[in-house]
């Protein structure tokens, strides 16, 4: 592995060229399909749902169930789901942020944008946008092969502090949710954060194929990531980020193991500024609806995910709060 690759604190210029390419790749499509759903269609009509990263990732996951709950229910009758990946949701937020007015069009988010904000000076916010639910949320877990001599998160620690910048960590994008849980684990343990060496990839797949051919150690990410992987004997998982243990899955928390950290993987949408306030209620039903449905309990029971619905006021608050935590541990990090 190169140190380039290692380091993701220095200048990535082809992170840049892929993002502006992207963007102009996929801006026609995006712009086509949000403003040709416009035309002689209501809200429950035709709604497109943007999750900002690629298929088969916490985001992409949360959206497609979110279709397919709209879906079942008649809520929306032509629920459609586009990918826009790259940069912790950035490059989505960012050809979001063009589509002022257009209300049928909705952008998944959550803990990893604020974190992506914040590491790639975005010039667009949350907040520059129309929060408008967060619905789910839940816990990265921490992993090792299950050949690794570390047992619990004490051992990994012991080792980790020896050497912390040949000690590499995998999960998903640089200064993302499983990112900062690393650089607070560091904080707490006593190791400089800017010494860490983490690997970002788009999700836990790719994290899974990191840490199989030992260019990692550990690996972060959300425990459906991880799942198969620890139920097949192929991983062995030391410890839940949550402020306590969850029902349905064997692993002690990082608090009980001596480490203050318990972050929450939150999930939820955005609409676009510019949108009236009858449009902005009526898409504020729409998403109230789908949480309350049969079809999102079940999936919810499925991804073993948190009920934690929240609009209005609160979640501006909410949202604001989250990003200040996590524009604080990015600084630590010193990317």
């Amino acid at each position: 592995m190169s140190e380039d690759a290692a380091r993701v604190g220095r200048p990535r210029w082809a992170m840049v060229v892929y993002a502006v390419v992207a963007v102009l790749v996929i801006g026609w499509a995006v712009t086509a399909s949000a403003r040709s759903a416009q035309q002689g269609s209501d809200l429950r009509s035709t709604l497109t749902l943007i999750a900002p990263a690629g298929a088969g990732g916490g985001w992409d996951t949360f959206t497609r169930e979110q279709q397919a709950a709209m879906r079942a229910n008649g809520i929306v009758n032509n629920a459609t789901v586009l990918n826009i990946p790259g940069a912790g949701g950035t490059i989505g937020l960012g050809k979001f942020s063009t589509l002022e007015g257009e209300a049928t069009n909705l952008l998944t988010t959550g803990t990893v944008m604020s974190g992506a904000i914040a590491l790639n000076d975005s010039p667009v916010a949350m907040t520059d946008m129309r929060p408008l639910a967060r619905v789910s949320e839940e816990y990265d877990i921490i992993v090792v092969p299950a050949d690794s001599p570390y047992q619990d998160i004490e051992d990994l620690v012991a080792d980790w502090e020896q050497d912390p910048g040949a000690f590499p960590f995998t999960g998903g994008s640089a200064g993302g949710l499983d990112h900062l849980i690393v650089a607070d684990l560091a904080i707490r343990a006593g190791i400089d954060p800017t010494q860490i060496t983490y690997i970002p990839q788009s999700g836990g797949g790719e994290a899974i194929q990191v840490i199989s051919s030992g260019d990692a150690r550990a690996a972060v990410s959300g425990y459906n990531e991880f799942a198969d992987q620890i139920e097949a004997g192929r991983m062995r998982g030391l410890a839940i980020v949550s402020p306590e243990r969850v029902e349905g899955i064997d692993l002690p928390t990082l608090i009980e193991q001596g480490y203050d950290v318990s972050m929450t993987n939150w999930r939820g949408f955005l609409a676009p500024a510019g949108i009236t306030d009858e449009e902005f209620a009526e898409l504020e039903a729409i998403v109230t609806e789908t949480a309350q449905s049969e079809e999102w309990q079940e999936a919810m029971e499925r991804n073993r995910w948190s009920d934690v619905f929240l609009t209005g006021p609160d979640l501006i608050d909410f949202i604001e709060e989250d990003t200040r935590q996590n524009e604080a541990l990015v600084e630590e990090l010193g990317l």
